[in-house]
């Protein structure tokens, strides 16, 4: 099952892809605001951009920089986003915005920047996971303590931190 968001009021429809073929034009209307919009099924040309940034950044020993798995408390919703090599700013999706790592969700307390994750190698060439506040309006946490601003905490595998109602694991690859 695939989920699409309404342009106009951000409402989730629900759609099974498999009934569909690559390619292939659907025509929607939302429930909530009945706004008549339209997808192209496949893959976009913005996710295989992205697709090969990522692997230009990723480590020449073919091992993968990491993702989050983000998931909501309250919304009961689970994501999985990818982490590149550099500077990882998180926070919730907005047409516009310029969070690397957007995440959607209806959270009111997760601000549109909330946190960053720098993704660096060491003297030693181990890839070192670096978190830190956007700054933001209700804070990062990691193990039930408030970063400070200008703070900042290493992560490793399994590291959970929460913004806003989220919590969110950093698997590396």
């Amino acid at each position: 099952m695939k989920r699409v968001r309404c342009p106009k009021c951000d409402e989730f429809i629900t759609f099974d892809e498999t009934r569909y073929e690559a390619g292939q034009s659907l025509i929607f209307e939302c429930p909530a605001c009945h706004k008549e919009f339209g997808i192209r099924i496949g893959v976009s040309a913005l996710r295989d951009t992205r697709r090969a940034e990522q692997q230009q950044d990723a480590p020449a020993s073919g091992e993968g920089v990491a993702h989050i798995v983000v998931i909501e408390n309250v919304f009961h919703y689970k994501q999985v986003l990818p982490l590149s090599m550099g500077r990882n700013t998180i926070g919730r999706y907005m047409k516009g915005s310029k969070t690397t790592v957007p995440i959607e969700t209806r959270d009111p307390s997760m601000d549109m920047l909330h946190c960053c994750i720098d993704v660096r190698r060491d003297k030693k060439g181990r890839l070192r996971y670096i978190l830190s506040d956007g700054p933001s309006n209700t804070g990062t946490f990691v193990d039930n303590e408030i970063l400070a601003d200008r703070e900042t905490r290493y992560l490793e595998d399994g590291s959970i931190f929460t913004i806003g109602a989220t919590s969110i694991l950093l698997k590396t690859n």
